[in-house]
């Protein structure tokens, strides 16, 4: 039987743009696999726009991330993908006023359509990280309009320590009903906060396997200029307190593997503060850091690597765990969120601990005796974008058919 094309509205925090080209790519591929399954799709990613005073009162212009919104579009095509770029009201002192802002501009601008938007109502909305967009559903839930919120980690992990955000966040997961995320760790949360056990649905991230897979990896060093035989370990994201990029430097040093070296991929607030350590530390012979690749790239810095490292402090599901697993390689990642449920079949994979010493001895001994590529690929193998969009296509019918009951 075949399927309903659905005409979905996307309200989001975290997409990518001209702008910010690295920011939320996993979102973008959500919605490129499910256009490609025939469903109708527009996104609006609401901007703050934040007074001139209190843009001086409160700094926001001194972080990158806040400066690059000055100029941002009012919107683009990507990839064939409509994207919305309203201004909302932000105040950075009031979270859940500017959370209420961010839902109104969004859904007005969503709701209001165009072109081929305008000739008839959406279907759903797909808060697609859950916060602030799920201060949405509530709006929504007036209007008749049927409402799932997505949780992809830290919209939901970090949000739950502060009370007042669990408790708005909590009162849209009751609004919309509905809800999915990318990690079993994270349904189970949002059951919780929602009121409401076992109806979350786990929607898995794909990964892109013709970029993704098993490679080589005396070739990629070559394409790359790295030397032959020293072990390469990766550290692949932002370089944020919640990665915690300096616990990874120390682990690396700690692992007293003399000819390994360490490359960090990504950008961040900690980057000034990485770089000063690397120097404290007399490392800078062994360790680089790059600023964030395109896939393509990234893929072939996966197929030289020995090891991915990552000791964050929280995480949903990290999309960099799977593209290094697909690509054959060993990762060393501390155990926190979802993390543990791509690594369940790779014990030696997964530390409890954030210790610097115990990773790095952990680490020493990934290096020395690796997991098979074929077994860290067959970690990830049953992940897939049509596995995923099936996921999320029968969360969004689900909710569709309550509406219409």
């Amino acid at each position: 039987m075949s399927r309903a094309k659905l005409r979905l509205g996307v309200l989001t925090s975290l997409f990518p743009s001209q702008a910010r080209p690295s920011e939320g790519i996993f979102a973008e591929r959500r919605w490129l696999h499910m256009r490609a399954r025939g469903h109708a799709v527009r996104i609006v990613r609401p901007i703050p726009s934040t007074p001139a005073l209190a843009r001086v009162l409160s700094g926001v212009l001194s972080k990158p991330e806040w400066r690059a919104y000055v100029d941002f579009p009012g919107g683009e095509r990507r990839r064939g993908l409509e994207i919305a770029y309203p201004r909302y009201a932000h105040r950075p002192w009031d979270q859940i006023a500017s959370a209420r802002s961010f839902a109104r501009t969004g859904l007005s601008t969503l709701l209001g359509g165009h072109g081929a938007f305008a000739a008839a109502p959406l279907d759903a909305v797909v808060c697609d990280y859950a916060w602030p967009a799920a201060a949405a559903a509530p709006l929504l839930a007036e209007l008749g309009v049927p409402c799932v919120i997505s949780g992809r980690g830290s919209d939901v992990i970090q949000v739950a320590e502060d009370a007042r955000l669990r408790a708005a966040l909590a009162d849209g997961l009751a609004a919309a009903g509905h809800w999915c995320a990318v990690s079993r760790d994270l349904v189970a949360r949002m059951d919780a906060l929602g009121g409401m056990p076992g109806r979350g649905v786990l929607v898995e991230n794909g990964i892109e396997r013709e970029l993704f897979h098993p490679a080589e990896r005396a070739a990629a060093r070559a394409e790359l200029g790295l030397a032959a035989s020293a072990p390469l370990v990766l550290v692949v994201g932002h370089l944020i307190e919640r990665k915690d990029p300096l616990l990874a430097l120390e682990a690396f040093r700690e692992s007293g593997v003399a000819d390994a070296r360490l490359v960090y991929i990504g950008a961040g607030e900690l980057r000034g503060a990485l770089l000063a350590r690397i120097e404290t530390l007399g490392l800078a012979a062994r360790v680089q850091v790059l600023e964030p690749l395109e896939p393509e790239l990234l893929a072939r810095w996966y197929a030289a690597c020995d090891a991915l490292l990552l000791c964050s402090s929280r995480e949903g599901r990290p999309n960099v765990v799977i593209e290094a697993l697909a690509c054959g390689r060993a990762v060393l990642a501390t155990a926190v969120g979802g993390t543990g449920e791509l690594l369940e079949s790779l014990p030696q994979c997964l530390c409890a601990s954030r210790d610097a010493r115990e990773l790095g001895r952990r680490l020493a001994a990934l290096l020395a005796a690796p997991p098979a590529p074929e077994a860290c690929a067959a970690a990830v193998a049953h992940l897939s974008w049509d596995h995923s969009s099936a996921a999320l296509e029968a969360c969004i019918a689900a909710c569709v058919g309550a509406a219409r009951r």
